[in-house]
């Protein structure tokens, strides 16, 4: 098996953030006594919402500026953003749904070996450290992505990037690296 042979690689997205806005000027409180699944944190100036249901955070300020976290995919980010836009219509407040975007995705892939760190780290300076006393994993950075991957022993590399085209970009990139580190199977 050499590294120029196709093998399909499972990238499965556990993690997406985005933020939008809703371009009018948000009363927590008045949300926070009208809602379900809701604390307003008033000290710190944002409300957090738990829709069990798709398994999110959402962050809501006061400026009308929103944070989604932990939906799986894009598009329930989307639905799911202008369906929260709709429960605070109808709270009374003028919202028009603007500037949603994408910030950041996490996803995680196996590889079908195992990986030689410290070989990996030696072949792949300056972008690969590994300080095993700190972290199990070696922390590869490329900047043209914007991606960082942690990749461990076990073949498993965890990718963070600003969206799923770059997060599968960074796996087919580094998947020749990884190759040449493999484990051998006695």
């Amino acid at each position: 098996m050499d590294a120029d042979s196709d093998v399909a690689l499972d990238i499965l997205i556990t993690n997406v953030v985005c933020v939008f806005r809703t371009r009018c000027h948000l009363n927590l409180r008045k949300i926070a006594l009208e809602g379900a699944n809701v604390i307003y944190k008033r000290d710190v100036g944002f409300l957090l919402t738990e829709e069990r249901n798709i398994y999110t955070f959402i962050y809501t300020y006061s400026n009308g500026k929103i944070v989604w976290y932990m939906a799986e995919r894009e598009n329930s980010k989307r639905v799911g953003s202008r369906h929260l836009n709709c429960k605070i219509h109808y709270k009374g407040f003028q919202v028009i749904f603007t500037d949603f975007k994408v910030v950041n995705v996490l996803a995680v892939c196996n590889m079908p070996f195992e990986i030689r760190l410290p070989e990996f780290t030696k072949n792949n300076r300056p972008h690969a450290s590994y300080e095993p006393e700190l972290h199990p994993a070696v922390c590869y950075r490329i900047k043209s992505l914007r991606a960082t991957l942690q990749i461990f022993s076990t073949g498993s590399i965890t990718v963070t990037g600003p969206n799923v085209k770059a997060v599968a970009t960074a796996v087919e990139q580094i998947y020749p690296f990884v190759f040449e580190s493999r484990k051998e199977i006695l």
